[in-house]
């Protein structure tokens, strides 16, 4: 009975949960106002290399950051053991605004994008003319994906020893892309002038030259290359990872594994008659819906084209670039 008494009117009165005596979990985050940033060059396996000043710092992804993905070309902000020496790990604190994110879709049926490259200025389309032949609806798919990311496209077409580039520069002339042609050996005084003081992105299928290319442009970069399969006729992937390389006159070049499919799930036709302001007057006319393609009822773009207003190579250039969404 003494004891009832003890614990009062509730037999379980002794045995509450018991308290917390851990502090509260504060909600004021670090400051890291004044740590050095720099820019991720290469991704690999969870562990981000990047460039501070001259020094290549390896580091991982801190849970400040959270589900937001880190890509190369990203500028960040580094925590902890930034000195690059070997075994030493800095900590990705903060992401900086990207100005641009070049993005893709495995395939078209595919809703999950992939960011490739953040803060690129252009895109250069490395093509072959001949081994392996020049896949146009690539280079559409590839192109639309450039307009979309408001990313400057330039189209490279290499191997010129081996196939005229004629019939692929009257393709795509009429867009206005600055296209340049390359073959072993040629001067890349051209595309040096180009790519100076730019961050530039290389994308194409494998097999095409891209590493090669790099290879030329900077020497001692010394990115893998591999021939073509006789028995596909299919470029192999030589490079594994996306690497962001400095240009001796400065600016930026990211080499890219070698791509078999470009999806652009992502991407809304809108997006792309923007990119042309020259046919942005002309589809604004366009009734509701109109999908500007060949036969389309009342198309203003073929009306301008019928008065002189418009191009019709451009206009034709246009609509094959644009059935990359059909």
């Amino acid at each position: 009975m003494a004891r009832r008494g003890a614990l009062g009117a509730d037999d379980h009165g002794g045995f509450d949960r018991p308290r917390k005596r851990s502090r509260p979990r504060t909600k004021e985050r670090p400051n890291y106002e004044g740590a050095p940033t720099a820019m991720v060059i290469t991704v690999d396996r969870g562990r981000y290399r990047c460039l501070l000043d001259a020094v290549v710092v390896t580091a991982t992804k801190a849970r400040v950051i959270g589900r937001k993905g880190v890509i190369v070309g990203d500028i960040v902000t580094l925590d902890g053991d930034t000195s690059g020496t070997e075994g030493s790990l800095a900590r990705i604190v903060e992401v900086a605004e990207r100005r641009t994110m070049l993005r893709r879709s495995a395939d078209d049926a595919d809703a999950f994008e992939r960011p490739i490259v953040a803060n690129a200025d252009q895109l250069m389309i490395v093509t072959a003319l001949a081994d392996p032949v020049p896949r146009m609806g690539m280079i559409d798919r590839i192109l639309v994906a450039a307009f979309d990311a408001k990313v400057s496209p330039i189209l490279c077409l290499t191997k010129s020893d081996l196939a005229s580039p004629d019939e692929l520069i009257a393709s795509y002339q009429p867009l206005g892309v600055p296209i340049i042609t390359t073959h072993p050996g040629s001067d890349l005084a051209p595309l040096h002038h180009i790519l100076t003081g730019c961050s530039t992105v290389l994308v194409g299928h494998s097999g095409v030259g891209k590493s090669t290319l790099v290879n030329a442009l900077v020497p001692g970069s010394n990115r893998a290359v591999a021939e073509v399969s006789d028995l596909t006729g299919k470029g192999r992937h030589t490079s594994t990872s996306a690497l962001a390389i400095p240009l001796p006159q400065g600016g930026w070049i990211v080499d890219t594994p070698g791509v078999r499919s470009f999806g652009i799930s992502h991407v809304k036709t809108s997006s792309i008659v923007a990119a042309f302001s020259d046919l942005t007057e002309y589809a604004e006319q366009c009734p509701r819906g109109c999908h500007h393609q060949t036969g389309a009822e009342d198309c203003a773009l073929d009306e301008a084209v019928a008065d002189g207003r418009l191009d019709p190579l451009r206009l034709a250039s246009f609509r094959r670039m644009e059935r990359a969404f059909i």
